[in-house]
């Protein structure tokens, strides 16, 4: 019987598992967790969001300048085959007002728990799959020599040392976000001793922190008092070259900086920008639903003995945070001024020295360069190894694009895997 490994009990390691193991493969996973999906567990913690319901064409250009590589993953297994892949496991599925498609519970645990008992029961023609937990990947048998066509592999489990072998091999190791759930980035390592071309592991989906001209970071009574408080229907601005974008939401102060989702849908220019420039501004638009001219004019509309703090309040609906924030930008002087005030209202300035540490990021960028891929996703310095999943060179916003395309790479890692020892099997 043909035999294939799994590094890595993730989406795409488990997605390549289901492929081979359908078509009568026997499959052995093996993760350093002692149980698998941690973090896919994690990441659903406040509802699992599976993919997105956007056509395809739009979708697939959430994947940047890596948007040529990652479309023919999406063709193979898009948004709409995740969907169909999840009703065959039993959970129902919903589009939410976002276009964001939810399991009906907003759940991951049953999701995980299907999908691991199908890939466990085996029966219909799909084989088994064996799982060994708490097995952590060291590298290669011999240097990476294949022997009779075969491929050793080195794991550490009970302090031990263990070795096994496939004929072919699916490496699906994670980035290095979330490290304490198994993501280490430690085969960046023995990749690079096979001189596989990996790009340096980076935040993706990350927060900043923040800086001023005469402080680095919040004041100490900004960050005491609104560290962990959103900054609700406002829209932010970041220009980069020629990139720009623009787009209304929500994000939170934090005690250094400022993180979620409109951060995160910025995180890829705000983090290039620093790289290229030693930091990154951005503009918030405090009240986007008003236009420039009418904030001038109720500054501008006499407040009498009121304080400027209430006329904010009353005309504007300016307080909290909000307010907070000019005055942790503009200082008594800029906020004393209306033109100030109103412009700052529209178009207010702020600045990230660096991204938070890659270990606190949703995900990473960086990983196995695509170049040093075939169009199976196998490596072609070490034939009948694949990779697939988030340890790629790609990197894509939240909303159901990365874990689709974790998903879709792991699939077609699997059917490369299949391929290649139906080939060298002569099957």
């Amino acid at each position: 019987m043909l035999k294939a490994m799994v590094v890595g009990a993730g989406p795409a390691g488990l997605m390549a598992a289901e492929v081979l193991s359908q078509s009568g493969v026997c499959v052995d996973v093996y993760d350093a967790m002692p149980s698998a999906g941690r973090k896919f567990l994690l990441a659903g913690k406040g509802g699992l969001n599976l993919s997105h319901s956007e056509p395809l064409e739009a979708f697939a250009t959430r994947y940047g300048s890596h948007q040529r590589q990652v479309q023919p993953w999406l063709q193979t297994f898009g948004p709409e085959a995740v969907q169909a892949w999840a009703h065959g496991l039993g959970i129902e599925t919903f589009v939410g007002t976002s276009g964001r498609v939810f399991p009906k519970d907003m759940k991951a645990a049953p999701l995980l728990r299907a999908w691991l008992h199908r890939l466990r029961a085996g029966g219909g023609g799909a084989v088994p799959v064996q799982f060994h937990m708490r097995h952590r990947w060291l590298g290669w048998v011999d240097g990476g020599a294949l022997v009779n066509r075969v491929r050793g592999l080195r794991f550490e489990s009970a302090g031990a040392e263990l070795l096994a072998g496939a004929d072919a091999v699916v490496l699906a190791l994670g980035g290095a976000s979330w490290p304490q759930l198994g993501s280490t980035g430690a085969w960046v390592d023995p990749l690079v001793a096979q001189g596989i071309d990996v790009a340096p592991l980076r935040p993706a989906n990350c927060g900043f922190d923040v800086t001023f001209v005469n402080q680095s970071g919040w004041s100490p009574f900004f960050a005491q008092k609104f560290a962990g408080l959103p900054f609700k229907s406002v829209a932010i601005e970041v220009l980069h070259h020629k990139q720009h974008f623009h787009r209304k939401g929500e994000f939170v102060a934090t005690a250094t900086g400022v993180e979620g989702s409109l951060v995160y849908a910025a995180s890829a220019l705000l983090r290039d920008a620093i790289t290229s420039g030693g930091s990154a501004t951005f503009h918030i638009d405090l009240l986007p639903d008003l236009s420039a001219a009418k904030v001038q004019a109720e500054v501008n509309h006499p407040r009498g003995s009121r304080s400027l703090s209430s006329h904010l309040k009353s005309r504007l609906h300016l307080d909290g945070i909000k307010a907070a924030v000019l005055y942790e930008v503009l200082g008594k002087e800029g906020m004393n001024s209306a033109a100030r005030l109103a412009a700052a209202i529209k178009h207010l300035p702020i600045t990230v020295a660096r991204p938070r540490p890659v270990a606190e990021a949703i995900s990473t960028a960086g990983g196995v360069r695509l170049e040093a891929l075939d169009q199976n996703l196998m490596l072609q310095r070490l034939p009948g190894v694949f990779c697939a999943g988030e340890m790629l060179d790609w990197e894509a916003p939240t909303g159901g694009y990365l874990l689709t395309a974790c998903l879709s790479s792991g699939r077609l890692a699997g059917q490369g895997a299949l391929r290649y020892l139906q080939r060298e099997s002569g099957v």
